[in-house]
């Protein structure tokens, strides 16, 4: 159990984020793994192959992508824990793969740009949502703000941080490039419904605990932050979840909806089409560039909380 490099790493990211030289000198890591992703699709996702081709070259795609990842994780493993100090080195390649600092700060920015005008707020939420921002209301950039929050907290932060506590460097590299490959691949379109099916079905698995440890958090935090609902938090989650396209997305974005008192979810556009969803937690159902730094307030103590759980468990075990 690598507790003290996760709960390391995790303060590391929070207090500096990815530095911006670095990212404009070498990229970022997801970026190298989206690269990889990109080679490997482009060679064995072609539309004339037969769909069960397909299928089997999404299997060989993340397979191939996964070795790559863990031969990398290990030869970084072994040099550093080789050298003087090299654990330093450790906690940096790990923090480089958790998002906490980078996605606060993109959500907040929406709710400042919404108090901008609509526009600004659209430009802003157009980096952190699927959806088309140019038809979006208010209401419907501030939810989208809430609900990436909500979903990518336990994508981008606490499923890293858990498979980094269980498996240290390699397991944090493995999630990361099973989520990344279900981002690019794992959807249901012509394109990639069969190629992208393996990564979907693993990241599906990959994520089903750290989902329901975001929502505990989410409800933990709410029952000991003023003007939030823990009860509303978990019951929605309870609830909810299980209405969500996603096995696993429902559970950290109903406890959010329900901790702060609003209807996430609902009927939005994917390229033009109308995709009916349904409604995650309770209260009202306009969201509005206040309820997005009520939910940045949440998600930051709730990660506190995460952090000081980090640190006790470091402090017994390690």
């Amino acid at each position: 159990m690598s507790f003290a490099i996760a709960f390391l790493a995790m303060l590391l990211e929070r207090m500096v984020g990815y530095p911006r030289q670095l990212l404009d000198a070498i990229g970022h890591p997801v970026m190298w793994m989206g690269k990889l992703i990109t080679i490997l699709e482009e060679r064995g996702n072609h539309p004339e192959l037969p769909d069960q081709r397909r299928r089997q070259n999404g299997y060989a795609m993340i397979g191939l992508a996964l070795a790559v990842t863990l031969l990398i994780s290990l030869i970084i493993i072994a040099i550093t824990r080789s050298a003087p100090f090299g654990w330093i080195f450790e906690i940096f390649f790990a923090g480089t793969l958790i998002a906490q600092k980078e996605l606060g700060r993109a959500v907040k920015a929406v709710a400042e740009g919404l108090r901008s005008s609509l526009d600004e707020g659209r430009e802003a939420v157009s980096h952190i949502v699927g959806r088309d921002p140019d038809d979006l209301n208010e209401d419907g950039v501030a939810r989208g703000a809430v609900e990436s929050l909500a979903e990518n907290a336990s994508d981008g932060v606490v499923a890293p941080i858990f498979y980094l506590m269980l498996f240290g460097l390699p397991g944090i590299a493995l999630y990361k490039m099973i989520n990344t490959a279900d981002s690019m691949v794992g959807h249901k379109n012509e394109r990639f419904k069969d190629f992208g099916y393996a990564s979907a079905k693993l990241d599906d698995w990959a994520n089903f605990v750290p989902a329901r440890i975001t929502a505990f958090f989410f409800t933990v935090a709410a029952k000991f932050k003023e003007g939030f609902d823990a009860k509303a938090a978990w019951r929605s989650a309870q609830r909810d979840a299980k209405w969500h396209k996603s096995p696993n997305a429902g559970w950290p974005e109903a406890a959010m909806g329900g901790a702060l008192g609003v209807k996430l979810g609902g009927p939005r556009d994917y390229d033009g089409e109308t995709v009916k969803l349904a409604y995650m937690g309770e209260g009202k159902e306009q969201v509005d560039a206040d309820d997005i730094d009520r939910a940045v307030t949440l998600y930051w103590f709730a990660l506190t909380l995460i952090l000081g759980t980090l640190l006790v468990l470091a402090a017994f075990f390690n």
